[in-house]
């Protein structure tokens, strides 16, 4: 599979609309939430699913996982699971009269962690290494795990029981959090039709690219232009939340250079090779709303995360970018977009 060494804006926002369509193909609707994780990926990051059953948080990891020519495999993560189900155990070989390990389910290119808070913190735990370091220590031995590695975790929100929550530590390595929410009747009477004339099971979505293309799309992105009032705009705003008052503790330094990695690959998905203060006003709510303690009267408020983030947004001011309002946007799909300083449609790749 063909693919650029080191592909500029253009190329990586075609390969992710490429992307894009596959995985649409496959599920209807959610077209926020998949360009949310594509963006995650094309950062380098994680993605924690939060919603109820049945919305197609399965379907859209093991679309992405085709689509991104990555070997998938799904744990379901239950109470009685042990850290070695994840990152795999020595095991003594009769034959050799040795201990040889055998790898976990964490051994591959895309993980979806399904119902990851149906499982102990201590089993949850088994994931940090993994995704903050992309290795796994067993036993003092530490054995690297493919490149590029990416998990998508997902957590039912109307099941309690049975349940924990997802500690500050785990919560703070997962690049967004992402809900799908119900499709539109339009999306699911397609939804209903495509089943009908398929006739059979989950679609099956065929590679775009593949591991070796997806690693050179990602080190495309850190290759984007962030001025330095935009970078000065993502302080802000982690600063902010740790003055805010309905938080205990804010927004972590993690935090911050995960919103601009994401806003970096935000600005890529529309075609720039720079990033807009709009494009981390984008990526803020998915990329900060779970980074934050809340103190308890807030969650006696129903005040979440994202709603905080939402204040932040609308209090703290946005700096005008450096770049000339004449310098024209690429639209890897067609005719040019608007100026700079007028990001027009902020809409998925098509």
């Amino acid at each position: 599979m063909s693919h650029p060494e080191n592909p500029g804006t253009a190329e990586i926002a075609a390969s992710a609309g490429r992307i894009a369509r596959a995985v649409e193909g496959a599920m209807v609707g959610n077209t926020p939430a998949l360009r949310m994780s594509l963006a995650a990926i094309l950062a380098g990051g994680h993605v924690l699913v939060e919603d109820n059953p049945g919305l197609g948080k399965t379907l859209m990891a093991r679309s992405l996982a085709g689509a991104l020519g990555l070997e998938f495999r799904r744990l379901q993560f239950t109470p009685d699971l042990l850290p070695a189900d994840i990152t795999g155990s020595y095991l003594y070989n009769p034959g050799t009269a040795e201990f040889t390990f055998q790898p976990g389910p964490v051994f591959a290119g895309l993980l979806l962690a399904d119902e990851l808070n149906r499982t102990p913190p201590k089993t949850q735990s088994a994931l940090l290494e993994a995704m903050q370091e992309g290795q796994v220590s067993v036993e003092g031995t530490t054995h690297p795990l493919p490149r590029p590695f990416h998990v998508i975790a997902t957590a039912n929100q109307i099941e309690y029981e049975g349940t924990y929550a997802l500690p500050e530590a785990q919560l703070d390595r997962f690049a967004v959090r992402i809900r799908l929410g119900y499709p539109t009747a339009d999306s699911e009477m397609e939804m209903l039709r495509r089943r009908v004339a398929r006739a059979s099971g989950d679609p099956v979505v065929q590679p775009v690219i593949d591991p070796a293309g997806l690693l050179a799309l990602q080190q495309g992105v850190e290759r984007v232009d962030v001025d330095a009032d935009v970078l000065g705009y993502c302080v802000d705003l982690a600063r902010a939340s740790r003055r805010h008052d309905s938080v205990e503790a804010g927004v972590s330094p993690r935090g911050t250079q995960a919103l601009v990695l994401l806003a970096r690959a935000w600005a890529v998905l529309d075609g720039r090779s720079y990033v807009l203060p709009e494009d981390v006003k984008s990526v803020a709510v998915a990329a900060l709303g779970h980074r934050m303690v809340l103190k308890l009267q807030a969650y006696a408020d129903s005040l979440t995360g994202e709603d905080v983030v939402a204040s932040l947004l609308s209090t703290v001011p946005t700096p005008a970018s450096r770049r000339g309002a004449m310098v024209e946007m690429v639209d890897p799909y067609g005719a040019p977009t608007a100026p700079a300083g007028h990001p027009g449609p902020a809409g998925p790749p098509r």
